[in-house]
């Protein structure tokens, strides 16, 4: 789709400005941005009338099916949330399932500004055909554990998605130190040595078990899987809640990536991460959600929010994580931890994007509109939301393909089966 965006504003979070004028899309990209506009056809001109268009918001960490246990596995520690609650009905999920709550999530994705999401999760293929048929964009990271999938699985799916679409990509990786044997974890690092390729997982998550871990091995969950050779080639770990100096000296080592996933961390009891050290290390920094069933919603205005506000109180000063940095981090950051090209307001980027209703009482008076976005903005503003040139999102109507109410009634369906 050709868009034309007129007599609007812009942000350019690589230098946190607003500016003014018009923004083009064409084959998937921004091919226009700037104050003069080219004269040509177009399928859609749309005045904004002063709106702010943003970067699509990238979610770095998430399970889109888990919307199926939103408000319902609730009010318990990470151990008992997970082998009490989660994995007892995820068992039960099929993958016409996973096909169905992807849908829903992508809806709810796309009604908050979210363009893009890193997805760790099971049954895959029904996934990427869920995120091709309703136009949003994915990255996968695999999900090997010691009870699921194996090696050749996961060099299976590194090869077929990273060929499957353009929206579709995929990051070798499993689920978590604790769940994965040692052996598993170095058959990891094989496959990142033959690919030259990047390894994701959860990590530092609680501090019982980066204590476990050094039981195990004498080294924390970052230091054991840098010794098998994981990270030779960049990658990144969601939610390093409890890491040593020495794990902060290997993600700067190797270029890689922290996802921090506040809301999921605080409902649990996890722990705050110290993304002010990230940040003061030039570590990469992203932004990511976690599961519905953590969190409870999907919705990246609050994890920014809550990005910011509680290193001020963690490091007991209110100048700590400025708006700027965490924005940043919901955008670029997230897009490069994912490998795909947006994030940016760009010529030549993916058209991936977002409009701010800047006419609502709450991003009312433009003193920062940066500040607005991160500490005052919510979901409930984004009037639009476009994934490679194409409206998914506007003014309150999904464009994904799908009848909402049909849609809903399908979840419906399927929570009446797994939890009966």
């Amino acid at each position: 789709m050709k868009l034309h965006l007129k007599n609007g504003r812009y942000l350019d979070v690589n230098t946190m400005t607003v500016k003014s004028g018009s923004i083009c899309t064409e084959d998937g990209v921004f091919s226009y941005v700037g104050i003069n506009a080219p004269e040509d056809k177009y399928d859609r001109v749309i005045d904004l009338k002063g709106d702010l268009v943003i970067p699509g918001l990238c979610n770095a960490h998430t399970h889109s099916p888990m919307v199926f246990l939103r408000s319902f596995a609730e009010d318990l520690p990470l151990d008992k949330w997970l082998t009490e609650a989660v994995f007892p009905h995820e068992a039960k999920l099929t993958p016409e399932d996973n096909y169905t709550l992807t849908k829903l999530a992508v809806a709810e994705y796309v009604s908050n500004g979210t363009t893009s999401c890193f997805d760790m999760y099971y049954f895959p293929e029904a996934m990427a055909k869920a995120f091709t048929e309703t136009g949003f964009r994915c990255t996968f990271c695999g999900a090997l554990n010691n009870f699921s999938e194996s090696p050749e699985k996961l060099e299976e799916y590194y090869n077929k998605f990273n060929s499957y679409d353009p929206l579709i990509s995929y990051k070798l990786g499993f689920h978590a130190e604790y769940t994965t044997s040692l052996e598993l974890m170095k058959a990891v690092g094989e496959l990142a040595h033959k690919y030259k390729a990047p390894v994701w997982c959860h990590n530092s998550e609680t501090k019982s078990e980066v204590e476990e871990c050094i039981g195990r091995y004498g080294k924390t969950p970052t230091g054991i899987m840098e010794s098998v050779g994981m990270f030779d080639y960049g990658g990144g770990g969601y939610h390093c809640i409890y890491f040593s100096p020495d794990d902060f000296d290997i993600f700067a080592r190797h270029n890689m990536t922290v996802v921090t996933n506040p809301c999921s961390n605080l409902k649990l009891a996890s722990g705050i991460a110290d993304v002010s050290e990230v940040c003061r290390r030039n570590i990469n920094l992203a932004i990511g959600t976690d599961g519905a069933a953590s969190n409870n919603a999907l919705d990246m205005f609050r994890e920014m929010y809550l990005c910011s506000v509680l290193q001020k109180l963690k490091c007991s000063d209110a100048a700590a994580m400025p708006a700027e940095n965490v924005l940043r981090a919901a955008t670029i950051g997230g897009a490069a931890a994912m490998g795909i090209n947006s994030g940016s307001i760009e010529v030549g980027k993916n058209a991936d994007f977002a409009v701010i209703d800047m006419s609502a009482p709450n991003m009312q008076p433009e003193n920062d509109i940066v500040k607005n976005l991160v500490y005052s903005g919510s979901g409930a503003n984004v009037k639009m939301t476009a994934v490679n040139g194409n409206i998914l999102y506007e003014n309150g109507g999904f464009f994904i393909g799908e009848d909402m109410d049909v849609l809903y009634g399908k979840v419906r369906k399927i929570c009446e089966r797994i939890f009966s």
